[in-house]
Protein backbone atom coordinates (compact mmCIF):
# COMPACT_ATOMS: atom_id res chain seq x y z
CA UNK A 1 0.00 0.00 0.00
CA UNK A 2 2.78 2.45 0.91
CA UNK A 3 4.50 1.63 -2.34
CA UNK A 4 1.48 3.03 -4.21
CA UNK A 5 0.78 6.05 -1.99
CA UNK A 6 4.32 7.40 -2.06
CA UNK A 7 4.57 7.78 -5.90
CA UNK A 8 1.01 9.16 -6.02
CA UNK A 9 1.83 11.82 -3.43
CA UNK A 10 5.07 12.68 -5.22
CA UNK A 11 3.24 13.11 -8.54
CA UNK A 12 0.55 15.20 -6.80
CA UNK A 13 3.23 17.45 -5.28
CA UNK A 14 4.99 17.84 -8.64
CA UNK A 15 1.73 18.78 -10.40
CA UNK A 16 0.74 21.21 -7.64
CA UNK A 17 4.16 22.84 -7.88
CA UNK A 18 4.08 23.02 -11.68
CA UNK A 19 0.43 23.89 -12.36
CA UNK A 20 -0.16 25.92 -9.20
CA UNK A 21 3.07 27.92 -8.96
CA UNK A 22 5.59 27.62 -11.80
CA UNK A 23 3.17 27.79 -14.78
CA UNK A 24 1.06 30.72 -13.45
CA UNK A 25 4.19 32.71 -12.55
CA UNK A 26 5.73 32.06 -15.98
CA UNK A 27 2.56 33.08 -17.85
CA UNK A 28 2.09 36.18 -15.67
CA UNK A 29 5.71 37.19 -16.20
CA UNK A 30 5.47 36.73 -19.98
CA UNK A 31 2.20 38.70 -20.10
CA UNK A 32 3.79 41.53 -18.11
CA UNK A 33 6.72 41.66 -20.53
CA UNK A 34 4.82 41.27 -23.81
CA UNK A 35 1.43 42.91 -23.06
CA UNK A 36 1.84 45.07 -19.92
CA UNK A 37 -1.18 47.34 -20.64
CA UNK A 38 -3.54 44.40 -21.11
CA UNK A 39 -2.02 42.33 -18.29
CA UNK A 40 -2.68 45.17 -15.85
CA UNK A 41 -6.36 45.56 -16.73
CA UNK A 42 -6.18 47.99 -19.68
CA UNK A 43 -6.58 50.85 -17.23
CA UNK A 44 -7.04 54.41 -18.47
CA UNK A 45 -5.21 57.07 -16.45
CA UNK A 46 -5.94 60.80 -16.39
CA UNK A 47 -3.67 62.99 -14.25
CA UNK A 48 -2.19 59.87 -12.58
CA UNK A 49 -5.66 58.69 -11.55
CA UNK A 50 -7.44 55.61 -12.85
CA UNK A 51 -10.68 56.66 -14.53
CA UNK A 52 -11.68 53.29 -15.95
CA UNK A 53 -10.73 50.41 -18.17
CA UNK A 54 -11.12 50.24 -21.93
CA UNK A 55 -12.56 46.74 -21.41
CA UNK A 56 -15.36 47.52 -18.92
CA UNK A 57 -18.37 49.72 -19.62
CA UNK A 58 -19.31 52.52 -17.27
CA UNK A 59 -22.48 54.44 -16.58
CA UNK A 60 -22.47 57.78 -18.35
CA UNK A 61 -25.89 59.36 -18.06
CA UNK A 62 -25.29 63.11 -18.08
CA UNK A 63 -26.52 64.79 -21.29
CA UNK A 64 -23.04 66.11 -22.14
CA UNK A 65 -21.67 62.58 -22.53
CA UNK A 66 -22.21 59.77 -24.99
CA UNK A 67 -24.18 57.04 -23.30
CA UNK A 68 -23.19 53.36 -23.36
CA UNK A 69 -25.50 50.49 -24.12
CA UNK A 70 -27.80 49.37 -21.31
CA UNK A 71 -26.36 47.13 -18.61
CA UNK A 72 -28.17 44.20 -17.04
CA UNK A 73 -25.98 44.53 -13.91
CA UNK A 74 -25.91 48.30 -13.48
CA UNK A 75 -22.28 48.44 -14.72
CA UNK A 76 -21.14 46.53 -11.62
CA UNK A 77 -18.19 44.36 -12.70
CA UNK A 78 -18.48 41.92 -9.79
CA UNK A 79 -21.60 40.02 -10.91
CA UNK A 80 -20.79 40.55 -14.60
CA UNK A 81 -23.54 38.77 -16.45
CA UNK A 82 -26.47 39.20 -18.73
CA UNK A 83 -30.05 39.32 -17.56
CA UNK A 84 -30.85 35.70 -18.53
CA UNK A 85 -34.12 36.95 -20.01
CA UNK A 86 -34.95 35.00 -23.17
CA UNK A 87 -36.53 36.27 -26.39
CA UNK A 88 -40.00 35.25 -25.20
CA UNK A 89 -39.66 37.02 -21.84
CA UNK A 90 -42.39 39.56 -21.13
CA UNK A 91 -40.02 41.48 -18.81
CA UNK A 92 -37.38 41.79 -21.55
CA UNK A 93 -40.01 42.89 -24.04
CA UNK A 94 -41.24 45.59 -21.64
CA UNK A 95 -37.67 46.80 -20.98
CA UNK A 96 -36.98 47.10 -24.70
CA UNK A 97 -40.27 48.89 -25.36
CA UNK A 98 -39.53 51.35 -22.55
CA UNK A 99 -36.02 52.04 -23.86
CA UNK A 100 -37.39 52.46 -27.37
CA UNK A 101 -40.03 54.96 -26.21
CA UNK A 102 -37.45 56.92 -24.21
CA UNK A 103 -35.05 57.11 -27.17
CA UNK A 104 -37.76 58.08 -29.64
CA UNK A 105 -38.98 60.80 -27.28
CA UNK A 106 -35.49 62.08 -26.49
CA UNK A 107 -34.39 62.30 -30.12
CA UNK A 108 -37.82 63.15 -31.63
CA UNK A 109 -37.75 60.08 -33.86
CA UNK A 110 -40.80 58.87 -35.75
CA UNK A 111 -42.21 55.42 -34.98
CA UNK A 112 -40.85 53.97 -38.22
CA UNK A 113 -37.25 55.18 -37.68
CA UNK A 114 -34.85 52.35 -36.89
CA UNK A 115 -32.86 52.47 -33.67
CA UNK A 116 -29.43 50.92 -33.11
CA UNK A 117 -29.99 47.59 -31.36
CA UNK A 118 -27.13 48.20 -28.94
CA UNK A 119 -29.07 51.09 -27.36
CA UNK A 120 -32.03 48.79 -26.78
CA UNK A 121 -30.38 45.55 -25.64
CA UNK A 122 -27.83 44.98 -22.89
CA UNK A 123 -24.70 43.05 -23.80
CA UNK A 124 -24.14 39.46 -22.73
CA UNK A 125 -21.74 40.51 -19.97
CA UNK A 126 -23.66 43.63 -19.04
CA UNK A 127 -20.36 45.53 -19.25
CA UNK A 128 -19.68 46.06 -22.96
CA UNK A 129 -17.59 49.26 -23.25
CA UNK A 130 -18.49 49.82 -26.91
CA UNK A 131 -21.41 51.12 -28.91
CA UNK A 132 -21.93 50.99 -32.64
CA UNK A 133 -21.03 54.00 -34.79
CA UNK A 134 -24.77 54.36 -35.50
CA UNK A 135 -25.49 54.59 -31.75
CA UNK A 136 -22.78 57.24 -31.37
CA UNK A 137 -24.08 59.22 -34.37
CA UNK A 138 -27.61 59.18 -32.94
CA UNK A 139 -26.34 60.90 -29.79
CA UNK A 140 -24.33 63.66 -31.52
CA UNK A 141 -27.13 66.24 -31.50
CA UNK A 142 -27.86 65.83 -27.78
CA UNK A 143 -24.20 65.97 -26.77
CA UNK A 144 -23.48 68.94 -29.07
CA UNK A 145 -26.37 70.91 -27.58
CA UNK A 146 -25.34 70.08 -24.00
CA UNK A 147 -21.71 71.03 -24.66
CA UNK A 148 -22.29 74.03 -26.91
CA UNK A 149 -20.34 72.41 -29.74
CA UNK A 150 -21.27 71.96 -33.37
CA UNK A 151 -22.55 68.64 -34.62
CA UNK A 152 -19.77 68.66 -37.23
CA UNK A 153 -17.12 68.84 -34.49
CA UNK A 154 -18.63 65.88 -32.70
CA UNK A 155 -19.17 63.89 -35.90
CA UNK A 156 -15.46 64.28 -36.69
CA UNK A 157 -14.57 63.19 -33.14
CA UNK A 158 -16.79 60.11 -33.39
CA UNK A 159 -15.14 59.14 -36.69
CA UNK A 160 -11.73 59.38 -35.00
CA UNK A 161 -12.80 56.85 -32.38
CA UNK A 162 -14.38 54.23 -34.63
CA UNK A 163 -12.43 51.02 -34.19
CA UNK A 164 -12.60 48.61 -37.15
CA UNK A 165 -13.54 44.97 -36.87
CA UNK A 166 -10.76 43.06 -35.14
CA UNK A 167 -8.26 41.74 -37.70
CA UNK A 168 -10.63 43.14 -40.32
CA UNK A 169 -13.11 40.27 -39.94
CA UNK A 170 -14.04 39.67 -36.28
CA UNK A 171 -16.98 41.67 -34.98
CA UNK A 172 -18.30 45.00 -36.18
CA UNK A 173 -16.88 48.51 -36.17
CA UNK A 174 -17.35 50.00 -32.70
CA UNK A 175 -16.73 53.09 -30.57
CA UNK A 176 -15.28 52.88 -27.06
CA UNK A 177 -17.54 55.14 -24.97
CA UNK A 178 -14.98 55.86 -22.23
CA UNK A 179 -12.26 56.92 -24.68
CA UNK A 180 -14.72 59.03 -26.68
CA UNK A 181 -15.99 60.80 -23.56
CA UNK A 182 -12.45 61.45 -22.32
CA UNK A 183 -11.58 62.98 -25.69
CA UNK A 184 -14.74 65.04 -25.43
CA UNK A 185 -13.66 66.37 -22.02
CA UNK A 186 -10.20 67.16 -23.40
CA UNK A 187 -11.79 69.02 -26.30
CA UNK A 188 -13.24 71.64 -23.98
Amino acid sequence: MRSQIRPALLILLIFILFTGIIYPLAITGMAQMIFPFQANGSLVMVDNEVVGSVLIGQAFNAPQYFWPRPSAVGYNPLPSSGSNLGPTSRVLSEQIQQREQELRSLYNLPADASLPADLLFASGSGLDPHISPAAARLQIGRVAQARGLTEEQLAALVVQFIEPAQFGVLGEPRVNVLLLNLALDALQ
